[in-house]
């Protein structure tokens, strides 16, 4: 399990699931020339893409970034997806050595399905339950909201399931703007990838941590103007990627990459250089 030391905080990616999503979509205006120069595709134009949840430990809690895909997809969204096998988050924790009834605080940057379809499982009786029965599941206020209700373009993404067992037991918990969930982690609203999305920031003893969530997918997306056709703000992903990619290029702080099976997190230097990275578990194949 690959891991990284901040400080006091350590943070280890767990594996979720593997999965694809058609290139041109992930890089949105980018000729598809200039991206493939960075990124693999196959013949169908379908990028490999993870999701990889992040297990981080402070000294006050445990927190998880994102849920994953989860083990709820239909057949139909298993095959539309390229979704590979069954979710590997429980496997991920117990590897760490803890259960899901040990995780204390759930981080979502927004509620699209693959980045919270982990939130619920299904129990015995079929009924859907809190996948984190005694964690605080934190999303922006206005993320919620636009996820309870949903508009034409948002309710591919935005699914009723991942949300309603966790309001139901009281689990959620919103937040506005810039808050510190504990010593150490803050949550920052950036909107852009969505009016909700939110990064972040791991810092501790003058080091940090940036998880940029859909800001940054991929390390291939380390231009400002390299913007998803998701994106439902793109103006604002850029302003947003600018700003916190200087800040991070400038201070060396480490970014993260939830989407990303070939690298985990990089630092880049104020040239814009790719100087010290964390490899994933298909880096092998980018280096081809």
């Amino acid at each position: 399990m690959s891991q990284l030391q901040v400080g006091r905080i350590t943070i280890r990616w767990l594996y979720d699931n593997d999965f694809h999503l058609d290139g041109g979509a992930m890089f949105g205006v980018v000729p598809r020339i200039l991206w493939r120069r960075r990124y693999p595709a196959d013949e169908q134009n379908f990028i490999p893409l993870c999701a990889r949840p992040l297990l981080v430990t402070t000294p006050d809690a445990r927190v998880l970034i994102e849920t994953g895909l989860g083990n709820r997809l239909t057949d139909k969204q298993r095959r539309n997806f390229g979704v590979r096998g069954p979710s590997g988050l429980e496997a991920s924790l117990a590897q760490a050595g803890l259960t899901r009834d040990d995780i204390d605080i759930v981080i979502l940057t927004h509620l699209d399905f693959d980045h919270c379809s982990g939130n619920v499982l299904a129990g015995e009786d079929g009924r859907l339950e809190p996948a984190f029965p005694r964690a605080r599941y934190l999303v922006q206020r206005r993320e919620l909201e636009d996820a309870l209700s949903p508009n034409i373009r948002s309710v591919n993404t935005y699914w009723a399931d991942n949300l309603r067992p966790v309001l139901d037991r009281g689990l959620f918990e919103t937040v506005d703007g810039e808050v510190q969930v504990v010593p150490g982690i803050r949550l920052v609203l950036t909107g852009g990838h969505t009016r909700g999305h939110q990064v972040v920031l791991m810092e501790s003893e003058g080091e940090t941590v940036l998880h940029m969530a859909d800001l940054q997918p991929t390390h291939a997306h380390d231009n400002p103007l390299w913007v998803m056709a998701y994106d439902n703000y793109p103006l604002d992903s850029v302003h947003q990627k600018q700003m916190w990619l200087e800040r991070a290029r400038s201070r060396g702080w480490w970014v993260t990459f939830y989407h990303d099976p070939f690298v985990l997190a990089g630092r880049w230097n104020e040239a814009g250089e790719l100087v010290e990275r964390i490899d994933g578990h298909r880096a092998a194949e980018l280096a081809g």
